[in-house]
């Protein structure tokens, strides 16, 4: 859902506060105008249409706020309203009702959303969608990247595509309950001129607690991997192979190099790297040179082009880096160059 239209509309508001040193976007919209309705529900790369079920009169409220990779929303509508969305949002989605029934149109079958059931959708699950008034919920959107990059730090290695999250959480206690009352405190402390917008560390903390709250209580590719014990402290030589790979990361490094280094036969390194990184040397060398490279391009001051620093960082098949890019932060090398 959009919180970036820097339109102003009839029953619409959108306000910046004086703070700067939150990515901090509020934006209110509210009518009976369908076309807004659907403006205010779009991304940049997925407009959605929505039209009211035989004609019948509808009324509705969004008030959206963006800060940084997250978003959260307080939404009420009435009348049956249905949407199809053309092209894929690059968040996951999550809605906690507590009025009124929504429908998605899920991969095989329609997933509901109802009071004291939430549901959470990944980019693609679902385009079409179903309001049945009178109907309220709260929401939250992560990017993906977002997700992505949590993972990366648990697991230490690279996490990329979609994690096949369950769709189903439960509101009424645990995890779910925990979750609605982060995202409730979460949008009422940043709405109008609430005491979050004061204190982007607390902001930061509300964030960081749901996602980690969705990673290590919901169920997902990943969850058994992370239900079982941390893997011991990596040992000295594999310490030492990490360093000298931080240190001349931007140099040409090959596996005996590393080895020499590490002051271990390359057999013993790999072992070292499978037991502990779960990869390879080498591909965590990758994993380093992909990072640094994505902090290049978010540092660029326009004077240099992608092939350029991809060059930098040993990527010669832009096509292929592209695509890897997508996988791992959410985001083509473009659209990172361009923020």
């Amino acid at each position: 859902m959009s919180v970036h239209s820097d339109r102003h509309t009839v029953g619409s508001s959108i306000r910046q506060p004086a703070l700067q040193s939150m990515a901090f976007r509020e934006t209110a919209r509210s009518g009976t105008d369908l076309d807004e309705l659907s403006e205010a529900l779009s991304t940049p790369n997925a407009a959605i249409k929505m039209t009211a079920e035989r004609n019948t009169s509808i009324a509705y409220h969004c008030n959206f706020i963006s800060v940084g990779d997250v978003s959260v929303g307080d939404c009420s509508y009435e009348g049956t309203i249905v949407g199809k969305r053309d092209g894929v949002i690059d968040r996951m989605s999550i809605f906690l009702p507590t009025q009124g029934n929504m429908s998605f149109g899920g991969k095989r079958e329609p997933i509901y959303s109802v009071p004291g059931r939430g549901v959470i959708l990944e980019p693609g699950n679902a385009r079409d969608t179903g309001i049945f008034g009178p109907r309220r919920h709260l929401c939250m959107f992560i990017d993906q990247a977002m997700i992505a990059r949590r993972l990366t730090h648990m697991f230490e290695r690279t996490i990329s595509g979609g994690i096949d999250i369950h769709p189903d959480i439960d509101l009424t206690s645990g995890p779910g309950l925990v979750l609605q009352q982060i995202v409730s405190n979460l949008h009422s402390g940043l709405s109008g001129d609430g005491l979050l917008q004061r204190s982007p560390l607390a902001v930061n903390s509300f964030c960081e607690a749901a996602v980690y709250l969705l990673l290590e209580t919901c169920s997902h590719r990943y969850s058994e991997e992370l239900a079982r014990p941390a893997p011991a402290p990596a040992p000295r030589h594999v310490k030492r192979a990490i360093d000298y790979m931080r240190e001349h990361i931007a140099e040409p490094l090959s596996l005996d190099d590393i080895a020499v280094v590490a002051e271990v036969s390359v057999r013993t390194l790999q072992q070292g790297f499978r037991q502990f990184r779960n990869t390879t040397p080498m591909s965590y060398l990758h994993e380093l040179r992909m990072q640094a490279l994505r902090q290049d391009l978010l540092e660029c001051d326009g004077k240099q082009s992608i092939a350029e620093i991809a060059l930098r960082w040993g990527f010669v098949h832009l096509g292929r880096l592209a695509a890897e890019y997508r996988k791992r932060f959410g985001e083509l090398p473009s659209q990172t160059l361009k923020r």
